[in-house]
């Protein structure tokens, strides 16, 4: 993605009066991309690449869980005698 789009989204958020957005996109930002997100006054999060999946995991949005597992501990009181 690149600076351009950006710039667009924080048209597009100020034409609104709005002062934070979320940019999400499965590819990466470029390096101008990131520089003028990170200058603005405004708060613009950048979500790329596997962070979208990994958030959706991480919330259990969109996603079916798969395995399970159990950890079990040795319990001591089951060993002493009353």
């Amino acid at each position: 993605m690149q600076r351009p789009e950006i710039q667009k989204f924080v048209g597009a958020l100020r034409g609104q009066n709005a002062r934070k957005g979320v940019f999400i996109t499965a590819s990466d930002y470029s390096k101008g991309a990131r520089q003028f997100a990170e200058g603005l006054q405004d708060k613009i999060v950048l979500i790329d690449g596997e962070m979208p999946s990994d958030l959706m995991i991480d919330q259990g949005a969109g996603v079916t869980p798969e395995a399970a597992y159990e950890i079990k501990r040795v319990d001591s009181d089951y060993f002493n005698e009353a």
